[in-house]
């Protein structure tokens, strides 16, 4: 091959390799498979790279298609009723046919309660996280975040990953109950931002209106509270708009009409953040958590 040629060759192979939206490859810990929507087509058009796809064991045969089509792209975690005669059977047998963890775990049950901890003792045994979906207002899903570290004390083998409207609320020591997404100036001091600090087994999901709510009300604490918990932190976007662009979303939050609620809460991480910071939130801590091959 002369020069010329060579020359030719490498600038084709340059021009074909695909490049990164967000400066790196980026993993989403929290898109759900959804009826009339393409998942790929989400993280195409929002810049993702691969995704959790998590998975109520109703919707498994949309997520194992969906993994068959793009094996490179996603991975699952699997979610059912624990207080279901058969509930703690389907959850170990998903994990023995590919899920990397159980969630996102959304029922009517107290976190604390006999049905919760026999899954954070499933956990524990087959080494797997748990992706808990905490919300007090407006719901009674896993309630009990305000007296958790009780379970973070007592459960230290089982890894915990904390998500929506009351666990996002309590970085702040002040939590209205009539709101799920409070407004304003975070107060220090809240239960998250210290739970996060005092117990290695917890981490945090950045998805949905919560968790973007969280880094847009007050950037100057979020940008302290990004680098604190660096180590903890995940991206996950929880939109249920179709192309990763807004298209047939319907967000909670009014800023985030028209949106996808990935690109807007990546760009949030990527403005507060170093690009070393974001690229452990974005990528890093989430790979290495879930075991994914990079």
């Amino acid at each position: 091959m002369n020069r010329r040629t060579f020359l030719a060759t490498s600038s084709l192979a340059l021009t074909a390799a695909p490049a990164h939206e967000w400066g790196g490859p980026v993993l989403d810990i929290h898109l759900h498979p959804r009826d009339g929507r393409s998942a790929q087509d989400h993280l195409d058009g929002s810049g993702v790279t691969k995704a959790v796809l998590l998975t109520n064991l109703k919707d498994e045969a949309r997520a194992k298609a969906e993994i068959a089509a793009h094996p490179k792209s996603f991975v699952w975690f699997a979610a059912t009723d624990p207080s279901a005669p058969d509930g703690l059977a389907k959850l170990r047998q998903a994990v023995v046919d590919g899920a990397r963890g159980f969630g996102e775990m959304k029922h009517n049950l107290a976190a604390g309660g006999k049905e919760m901890r026999q899954v954070y003792d499933l956990c524990a045994e087959l080494n797997v996280p748990i992706l808990m979906h905490f919300q007090e207002v407006k719901g009674d899903f896993n309630k009990g975040w305000r007296e958790f570290d009780k379970i973070l004390k007592t459960y230290k083998k089982t890894t915990f990953i904390g998500h929506a409207d009351f666990f996002w609320a309590n970085i702040s020591a002040d939590v209205p109950m009539d709101r799920s997404y409070p407004e304003g100036p975070i107060k220090p001091g809240g239960l998250t931002d210290r739970f996060l600090s005092d117990y290695p087994n917890l981490y945090g999901d950045l998805s949905a209106n919560s968790g973007n709510n969280a880094l847009s009300r007050d950037p100057e604490f979020a940008r302290s509270f990004l680098k604190r918990h660096q180590n903890k932190l995940m991206f996950g976007c929880d939109c249920s708009c179709q192309d990763g662009h807004g298209t047939g979303g319907t967000p909670l939050l009014a800023r985030l009409k028209g949106k996808c609620v990935a690109r807007d809460t990546l760009q949030l991480a990527k403005d507060l953040t170093d690009a070393k910071i974001f690229r452990k939130i974005t990528w890093e801590n989430g790979i290495r958590l879930l075991k994914i091959p990079a």
